[in-house]
């Protein structure tokens, strides 16, 4: 796969230079709220998870999300598809934008839409999932704008920060995404 590129974004393969970012903003209190992670990471997990990455099929590597500063490209977060069921043309879709400072600018809605255009134009999904945490509004709201409509709730599913929570899901079928495209 090639650099896929939206209007301010770019995605396009991890690095082993992108390692120290990531191990910054997978030990960033902030950052994990809205994430399954838990416990502290180090340096060699970080390491370990990135030499593990040549091992996975292609299609469920992980994409850095890179916007375009000035003449460079400035590394904010990561996104991917895992667990592809080939049989049922389903795959469930992640994101993590660590940058702090680039949140709320709807960089997250934008490498969402080129993750689905990803997963309906080039792998041919027909649908396409993810679950957040119920108490994270930002990024429900990023998801919703990207398409993703709301199918179920999983009560208190996880429990994070000393509470249980109420994990939604959320997907987009290919024949919303089209309908989306065909109004664009």
């Amino acid at each position: 796969m090639s650099i896929m590129y939206g209007k301010r974004i770019r995605l396009r393969a991890v690095e082993r230079e992108d390692v120290g970012k990531f191990h910054e903003w997978v030990n960033d209190p902030e950052v994990t709220r809205g994430l399954a992670l838990y416990l502290p990471m180090s340096m060699q997990d970080e390491q370990n998870w990135f030499d593990g990455l040549s091992k996975r099929d292609p299609h469920q590597k992980p994409l850095a999300i890179e916007i375009h500063k000035g003449k460079a490209w400035k590394l904010i977060g990561n996104c991917g598809l895992f667990d592809i069921e080939l049989a049922h043309r389903s795959a469930e879709l992640g994101i993590m934008i660590g940058d702090k400072s680039e949140w709320n600018k709807g960089y997250g809605s934008e490498a969402m839409t080129l993750l689905l255009r990803h997963c309906f134009e080039t792998l041919n999904l027909n649908r396409a999932f993810l679950r957040v945490y119920e108490d994270n509004v930002r990024a429900v709201r990023s998801y919703e704008k990207a398409g993703f409509v709301l199918e179920g709730r999983l009560r208190q599913a996880v429990y994070k920060n000393g509470k249980y929570e109420d994990v939604l899901l959320m997907s987009v079928l290919r024949s919303e995404w089209a309908s989306r495209m065909k109004e664009k």
